[in-house]
């Protein structure tokens, strides 16, 4: 499995702003600079767990979310990822995907 330095900083953004910090603030909190900041959330920058970890405490986010966008603590938390990946898929594509969650829901051995 490959890392998306992108998308994790995609999120870090997305919870930066849920919070209305600015990349100064986020910076002041985690002791780095803003270029930094920006780096990790343009997905430039490798970030270690460590300062995931950090990150995702600051933000009040877990690291589950930042790195796959599973936020187990709300059950809806597959919902948007659901809608994207319908989204970008053919008509064709959506109802196959429809059956098939059909067939999931309805069967007793799930």
């Amino acid at each position: 499995m490959e890392i998306d330095y992108q998308v994790i900083g995609q999120r870090i953004k997305e919870a930066r702003k849920c919070k209305c910090w600015s990349q100064e603030k986020l910076s002041e909190e985690l002791d780095v600079t803003t270029v930094y900041i920006s780096r990790v959330e343009r997905g430039s920058a490798q970030i270690n767990l460590k300062r995931l970890v950090q990150i995702g405490s600051v933000l009040n986010v877990s690291i589950e979310y930042l790195i796959g966008g599973a936020m187990p603590k709300n059950h809806n938390y597959l919902n948007r990822e659901l809608y994207e990946i319908l989204l970008n898929c053919s008509p064709d594509k959506q109802r196959l995907i429809y059956h098939i969650a059909q067939i999931v829901s309805n069967a007793k051995f799930v």
